[in-house]
């Protein structure tokens, strides 16, 4: 969920901050032009008050007309030689009055003639189309030289932009390293802020894994997050409790049920036998009875290890694998060998986080199942292997397996398959297993084994869950 909630929170971020700085970014270049532009303007203001009685001297002036344009032009000379701004005054007729550099004179299309047609109006040039950094343009302004209400020459300056351009990149490049700023924030208050919103989901989801795999204390811890998240693990922890006080409940009955119904089914199948001793010898429907009463027997045996299997908490330590399932190799093969079946065991020291009691009921269970239900003559194998994260115990045989509908429901409380009805065994045997090796972590496999039989793997894992 964060990896699809953080990109959405910082696209919207990105947005915001780019609204925000490009209008920023336009107005600094805006203003850096206008500072330029103003400052042309005052300059060619001043020449155009040197060029107006550059042709006649005003009333009570001491200096000729030809000290005046030498003034003028060497305004213009020093302006051009300290800025690089070409500067001319030229009359009306596009010759020059004075011009620097003395190369310069006045074209016939172009933005220096556009201006220049402009002031011959009376009035100041526009404004200059705004230059960006990425462009070469130069800002001309041109302004009328006005002499007793009539237009004798304009003023045109011709400016280049290298050094406005550089102002503008730099203003960007401030702009840019505050957005750049700005974004590290709020992509870590998004962090924080996902993160904030969603631990207590994280939280929850862990907790709830947790119990769907047996560990049924676990709760959700409400003091972090949003209120409606906080109200959220209230209400979960509130169903945990009742889940598990039914739980209980249930486990406690079945342990009950089948603890009190021992003696008495003990003591009918006493009577049971002293019936059967005043009966004839060899009667069917007695053995019929007392075979039903220690099935019976057997069925409340299970139900009790089953009950105490899901209400005792593993005794988690670090085991040998491999010398355990060899130990249970061993165990097992007089009986497999009295079958007919060749019991062979693939041990190598292995060790995983396991109870040992508990895997050792589990094993005892799976190569049961498979000495029993393999032919005579056939094999059951033990491997042991391990990976980086689990140890496996492999149980294979070669009796007649199962079908995919099957291997479905195999390990379910009291099923059987319909094709071993008569196979002694009340299905409850795998239900233990699986709830033993859920107790500590450990999970129970099952699937088909190549030509026939039945595949079944028990996994452990190696860190302490």
């Amino acid at each position: 969920m964060r990896t699809r909630l953080l990109p959405l929170l910082i696209v919207l971020m990105a947005a915001v901050l780019l609204a925000l700085g490009v209008p920023l970014a336009v107005s600094v270049a805006r203003a850096e032009q206008q500072q330029v532009v103003v400052d042309r303007i005052d300059d060619t203001a001043r020449f155009a008050a040197l060029a107006q009685f550059v042709g006649d001297a005003p009333s009570g002036s001491r200096t000729t007309p030809s000290e005046r344009l030498a003034t003028l032009q060497s305004e213009l000379i020093s302006y051009y030689e300290v800025y690089g701004i070409r500067a001319a005054v030229f009359y009306t007729d596009d010759i020059p009055m004075a011009n620097a550099p003395t190369t310069w004179f006045l074209p016939r299309t172009g933005e220096v003639r556009d201006a220049f047609d402009e002031a011959l109006l009376s009035r100041r040039s526009h404004d200059p189309e705004q230059v960006w950094p990425w462009e070469r343009g130069r800002l001309v302004v041109a302004s009328p030289v006005i002499r007793d209400g009539d237009v004798i020459a304009v003023v045109v300056t011709d400016s280049p932009t290298g050094a406005m351009r550089s102002r503008i990149l730099h203003g960007w490049l401030v702009i840019g390293a505050g957005e750049i700023a700005a974004m590290l924030l709020a992509v870590g208050a998004a962090l924080r802020l996902t993160g904030w919103v969603l631990r207590p989901v994280r939280v929850l989801d862990a907790t709830t894994h947790d119990i769907a795999t047996g560990r049924l204390k676990s709760r959700v811890a409400s003091s972090g997050g949003p209120p409606e998240l906080r109200r959220l693990a209230r209400s979960f922890n509130e169903m945990a409790d009742h889940v598990e006080e039914v739980l209980e409940q249930q486990r406690a009955f079945v342990a009950d049920a089948s603890h009190q119904l021992r003696n008495p089914l003990a003591a009918l199948l006493l009577r049971i036998e002293l019936l059967a001793l005043e009966l004839p010898e060899g009667s069917e429907e007695i053995a019929s009875v007392q075979a039903e009463g220690k099935r019976l027997a057997r069925v409340l045996d299970d139900l009790l290890d089953l009950a105490l299997a899901e209400h005792t908490e593993a005794d988690l330590q670090v085991t040998d694998i491999g010398a355990l399932a060899a130990e249970r190799v061993a165990a097992w093969a007089p009986t497999a060998e009295a079958k007919g079946v060749r019991l062979v065991g693939d041990c190598p020291p292995v060790t995983a986080w396991a109870d040992p009691v508990a895997l050792s009921s589990a094993l005892d269970a799976v190569i049961d199942n498979a000495v029993k239900f393999t032919p005579e003559g056939e094999t059951v194998r033990v491997a042991v292997a391990s990976n980086g994260t689990a140890s496996t115990v492999v149980v294979t045989d070669r009796g007649p397996g199962l079908t995919d509908e099957e291997l479905a429901r195999v390990g379910d409380r009291f099923w059987r398959s319909g094709r071993h009805q008569n196979v002694k065994g009340s299905g409850l045997g795998l239900s233990i297993c699986r709830a033993l090796l859920a107790a500590g972590g450990g999970t129970l496999a099952f699937g088909h084994h190549a030509p026939h039989g039945l595949k079944v793997t028990v996994t452990v894992p190696r860190q302490r869950p």
